[in-house]
């Protein structure tokens, strides 16, 4: 292709586009004078219908609305027309014929272009329709691991309700058997001391001072066996004097018991939250230094409470040794269910737990509570 043809070409790419864009108030001068450096720079009329139909496809692909192609067509059509005036009237044939031909290079151009204007429309309809297929694939697979998660937090859940109707039993059988080796032997005895002091009172009055103080000995530590059952089981001091205290309590008592030094931060306005608030960061914190007490061999644990903008938040940091979170969480044995009670205990008024364990870092419980949120029931 020649320089003057590439020339040409371009211009009247340019020229139609203008034209087809400009509307009413578009000139078909440029088309005659395009037509007439067409003719020198040695266009046949066939050529020119050909670069006509390249350029209006090109238009059709990019800025023509459906709704709008029957105008585009007539009125590229009649620019079309304009140009092949000067080529048409060059050539050794009848006006009647060059007529003709113009007609007919004007109607092959607007078929053929409408057939690619057909083409296009469904191209883009396959390609919507392959969007939309993927899209559902992509629901499907989105859905399917939603609902694969679902399952999976089901039979956490199912797990969970067993390993806490299991603990609950453990807990009545530890219960009923101190009650049965401990509280029941030491009522015997002083059943037995009382029936010996009836008896002193008929025969001699010589050890009845000793047999009182040591019935009163059992008494005492009968009494003392029954408060710290209810220790454990609802921390009088959380109800009556507040969280901070009691964890002083607990804490104090975990380091006689185990040995580890404890270390408790807290700000004074946490005693502000409603008791059940208070009460899960107390079972949280005791759950978490039971667990440290079972498995993390740690020499040091602090518990700090802090203020947060929309709350408060715990963390229980050990030095102990680590583990692994993921499979502790997951595991179905019943020894971890301390994580899952804690989680359960968090989520059921809306906060958050997390858990991260690390070698030569040891592991920390961190909970969140938002103040406003609302407590499941």
């Amino acid at each position: 292709m020649t320089t003057a043809i590439k020339n040409v070409s371009s211009r009247y790419q340019a020229a139609l586009e203008s034209y087809l864009t400009q509307g009413q108030q578009a000139s078909l001068k440029s088309a005659r004078e395009l037509g007439a450096e067409a003719l020198s720079a040695g266009f046949h009329a066939l050529d020119f219908a050909k670069l006509h139909e390249q350029t209006l496809i090109a238009h059709l692909q990019t800025a023509a609305p459906k709704g709008q192609r029957a105008v585009l067509f007539r009125r590229a059509g009649k620019f079309l027309a304009e140009a092949l005036v000067p080529i048409l009237e060059s050539q050794p044939i009848t006006k009647d014929a060059a007529a003709h031909l113009k007609r007919f290079i004007e109607t092959l151009g607007q078929r053929t272009v409408e057939l690619a204007a057909k083409n296009l429309e469904l191209s883009l309809e396959i390609k919507e329709r392959q969007a939309a297929e993927e899209a559902l694939r992509k629901s499907e697979r989105h859905y399917s691991t939603l609902l694969k998660q679902s399952e999976r937090l089901q039979e956490q859940l199912r797990r969970l309700s067993r390993k806490i109707l299991s603990a609950q039993e453990e807990e009545r059988k530890k219960i009923s058997r101190e009650l049965h080796d401990v509280i029941a032997q030491s009522l015997t005895t002083i059943n037995i001391q009382l029936a010996n002091l009836k008896l002193g009172l008929t025969s001699s009055n010589k050890n009845l001072g000793l047999n009182i103080a040591h019935t009163q000995r059992l008494v005492i530590e009968s009494v003392k066996i029954i408060h710290d059952f209810a220790r454990e089981l609802r921390p009088a001091v959380l109800d009556d004097v507040g969280l901070i205290p009691a964890l002083h309590s607990f804490m104090e008592k975990f380091t006689r018991s185990t040995g580890v030094r404890t270390y408790l931060t807290a700000f004074a306005k946490v005693e502000e939250l409603d008791v059940i608030r208070r009460t899960v960061l107390y079972r949280v914190a005791q759950e978490a230094m039971t667990n440290v007490a079972r498995h993390a061999k740690a020499s040091r644990v602090d518990v700090t409470i802090v203020k947060e903008p929309e709350g408060v938040s715990m963390t229980v940091q050990d030095d102990g040794i680590s583990f692994e979170v993921s499979k502790r969480l997951a595991s179905k044995s019943s020894k971890h269910l301390g994580l899952l009670g804690m989680r359960e205990r968090l989520e059921m008024i809306g906060g958050r737990f997390d858990v991260e364990s690390s070698s030569g870092k040891g592991t920390t419980i961190r909970a969140e509570i938002p103040i406003k949120a609302k407590v499941k029931s």
